[in-house]
């Protein structure tokens, strides 16, 4: 009988050990299914608000950088024109002192023309022209001259020729101003 009552002991030991084991669910009542899918449809639509939130910064990422590319592309060839500028300003002064030699007036005249035509290929124009209305945006005044043929606020002399690309000005035309 003591082993009997040991077996029975054992069996009742193990139906605890299962019923502990089951899952909860039975326990508790079962949700409905349309308020679980409630819960996936709101958990979905947050998930495709993220992504959509996602994607906008990363357009705007990219955008951002696209912009900050052709800045530094636009820096740096105003500045490298820039540094060619002062040999174009001695070309052209060569060009216009007198010379004995044609064939050597002749070769310096077409390295000025060669050296505009490159500048006009790149999308550089020159600034500063006699008789154009000042442009401080534009021209350098460091003369002013009482001319009443010219009018008020007239370039009448360009002393220094100046190059923009665009709207950007790449050197200022330094002139003389008539007021």
């Amino acid at each position: 009988m003591e082993e009997n009552n040991k077996e029975k002991a054992a069996q009742a030991a193990c139906e605890e050990k299962e019923s502990a084991q089951q899952p909860a669910e039975q326990d508790e009542p079962q949700q409905p299914e349309e308020s679980r899918g409630d819960g996936l449809e709101k958990q979905l639509q947050e998930l495709d608000e993220r992504y959509r939130r996602m994607l906008a910064e990363y357009d705007n990422f990219r955008k951002r950088s696209a912009k900050e590319r052709e800045g530094i592309f636009a820096d740096s060839f105003a500045s490298t024109v820039a540094l060619f500028l002062p040999v174009l300003d001695n070309l052209e002064r060569a060009a216009q002192q007198p010379c004995q030699d044609a064939e050597y007036r002749k070769g310096v005249e077409l390295m000025v023309k060669q050296f505009y035509e490159i500048l006009e290929k790149s999308g550089v124009t020159p600034l500063g022209e006699p008789g154009e209305d000042f442009d401080p945006a534009a021209h350098n005044a460091i003369m002013h001259v009482e001319d009443e043929g010219m009018g008020e606020n007239k370039v009448c002399e360009v002393l220094l020729r100046g190059f923009k690309r665009g709207d950007r000005v790449i050197r200022h035309a330094m002139v003389k101003v008539a007021n």
